[in-house]
């Protein structure tokens, strides 16, 4: 009797371990292994943005700019724009923008106006004093010229291209200026021409 009681002890465990060992649901998705080439792959891009974030900040300073008033400054050196849409490219809640266009208000960079299309909205705008402020912000980068210049036009394409994959179309279209379309060409000093729109770190200040 004790070993019978001692096998369907056993039989119950085997059971037991054996659905908890099944396979997931049909509808479960499992998520691929990382491989050895794709940890590579995402540890450059990591060294990529490190460098450019220290180059950036860098770059800032030397306006006693904060990296998200840069961020903010170049975006705006491209279009004007509304508070909720800066937000959504620096992924940060529209009162953290507030703040920032604030601050570069204050310092005569940056100029609030109504929005043309629909005059309820305000628009935040660089002066001319931001514009040539951002222009030196992009001019004192050096990050991405050095590198990218080594590359061919063709390279160049094809790297972009590959980042628009990996992050998205979506995403891509808010963080360059038209994916869908090959830009004019660029000349090895042009490279990087519109470096705010990575990013930038530190405090939404």
């Amino acid at each position: 009797m004790g070993r019978l009681s001692g096998m369907a002890t056993r039989t119950r465990r085997a059971g037991s371990d054996s659905a908890s060992a099944s396979p997931p649901a049909s509808g479960a998705r499992e998520r691929p292994a990382a491989d050895r080439l794709s940890l590579d792959v995402v540890q450059l891009i990591g060294a990529v943005v490190g460098r450019y974030h220290e180059e950036y900040e860098l770059a800032a300073s030397r306006h006693a700019l904060t990296g998200a008033q840069a961020k903010v400054l170049g975006l705006l050196s491209l279009e004007p724009m509304p508070m909720r849409r800066i937000a959504r490219k620096l992924k940060c809640e529209p009162s953290n923008v507030t703040g920032i266009i604030d601050r570069l208000e204050a310092r005569g960079l940056v100029e609030r106006r109504p929005d043309p299309d629909d005059r309820r909205v305000k628009l935040a705008a660089p002066t001319e004093q931001g514009r040539q402020t951002a222009r030196q912000l992009r001019d004192g980068l050096d990050f991405a010229r050095e590198p990218l210049a080594g590359l061919s036009r063709a390279e160049r394409l094809t790297l972009r291209d590959l980042l628009i994959r990996v992050v998205g179309e979506e995403e891509a279209r808010e963080v360059t200026s038209s994916p869908e379309h090959d830009p004019a060409p660029a000349t090895a000093g042009a490279v990087g021409a519109q470096p705010a729109t990575v990013p930038a770190p530190g405090r939404h200040d």
